[in-house]
């Protein structure tokens, strides 16, 4: 386990925070490619040992302190029957609606369908060193509802929202298995699972409230402290419930760049606060990036490590296809180096 993930999640203050980027094993980097030319995306998530050397990639190349399961959030409804292929954007075989909701498999059937998920875990933990952390994700139930719907994450999700009744029901049926899948994942080593809520954020904060957060509080309160929570385009008026406050059963939560990173960690004290440089930034040149990284790092820099007590420095989302490697490289560098100055 990597000391400095274990700090943030238990918010022992600390100079220098543990570096975990989402999608740090993705297309913008070389490793991922050479494998991708010989294997089908399916094949790098779903053969354990395959998924395990795309995971050790980035951790090998640019030192991350968390290395994550490399999988998809999508085969939860793949293993309960609505059928998945990538050419190469995710297809299912068929979308839901009121009619198609009896065709769903329950948890029971479906399980062994996320059993390679639980073995990527193991097989990832076999080649991660000692002094590097592993943690695993699903899907937020609201974003596996608006691909179950409409096939993708596009737009403002028209008819998702019109079909917001389906929601809770569809919930009765993914939830069971949710629980299953994250723990199949902790039993294979994860340190913590997160929820990836990425297309959370369309909905506004009442709708958000009324239905979003009671499915998030029944997985939470299953696996209180062991769950982390992600949803991309969320303000504060989605967070206002107990559910993300100082006594949340959630380990931690991310934020996007939309946010200002001092504010989260004064705000949300449940425990890690992951986030939050912008991705497109490391877009720039070479000395144009280091100047705004810069500045961002000092701004958390000036806080007390008390005051950034759980901070686990990320991007404000993934790392984009075609992002600079150098950049990447040189980022993990920075923050080393700035944060251990004082």
């Amino acid at each position: 386990m990597n000391i400095r993930f274990q700090n943030a999640l238990k918010r022992i203050p600390q100079d220098v925070p543990p570096i975990w980027f989402m999608r740090q094993a993705g297309r913008y980097h070389k490793h991922y490619q050479v494998l991708r030319a010989k294997h089908s995306f399916m094949e790098m998530c779903k053969e354990p040992k395959l998924a395990a050397e795309v995971a050790m990639g980035p951790i090998e190349d640019f030192d991350f302190d968390v290395a994550i399961l490399f999988s998809d959030l999508l085969f939860p409804l793949e293993a309960m029957g609505m059928g998945l292929k990538y050419d190469p954007a995710p297809q299912l075989g068929w979308h839901l609606t009121e009619e198609r909701l009896k065709d769903l498999k329950r948890w029971d059937e479906a399980k062994a369908e996320l059993e390679f998920q639980k073995q990527a875990v193991i097989e990832t933990r076999k080649r991660l060193p000692e002094s590097k952390s592993l943690i695993g994700f699903v899907g937020g139930p609201w974003t596996l509802f608006a691909y179950a719907v409409e096939g993708a994450h596009k737009g403002g999700l028209e008819a998702s929202k019109r079909s917001l009744r389906l929601f809770r029901p569809f919930c009765e049926i993914l939830l069971p298995l949710l629980k299953e899948n994250i723990q199949l994942q902790l039993e294979g080593g994860a340190e913590i699972v997160m929820i990836f809520d990425t297309a959370a954020g369309e909905l506004s904060p009442h709708i958000y409230l009324e239905n979003v957060v009671p499915a998030l509080k029944e997985l939470a309160h299953a696996f209180p402290k062991k769950l982390g929570y992600y949803a991309k385009g969320v303000q504060q008026a989605h967070l206002r419930d107990e559910l993300f406050s100082e006594q949340s059963p959630f380990a931690g939560f991310g934020f996007d760049h939309r946010w200002d990173l001092c504010e989260a960690l004064r705000n949300y004290r449940a425990g890690f606060v992951q986030g939050n440089f912008d991705q497109s930034l490391l877009f720039l040149s070479a000395d144009d990036f280091e100047r705004e990284a810069l500045k961002y790092l000092e701004r958390v820099r000036a806080l007390k490590p008390e005051e950034r007590a759980g901070w686990v420095s990320g991007l404000g989302h993934g790392v984009l296809p075609a992002t600079p490697e150098e950049n990447v490289r040189r980022f993990v560098q920075l923050i080393r180096e700035v944060m251990h100055e004082r």
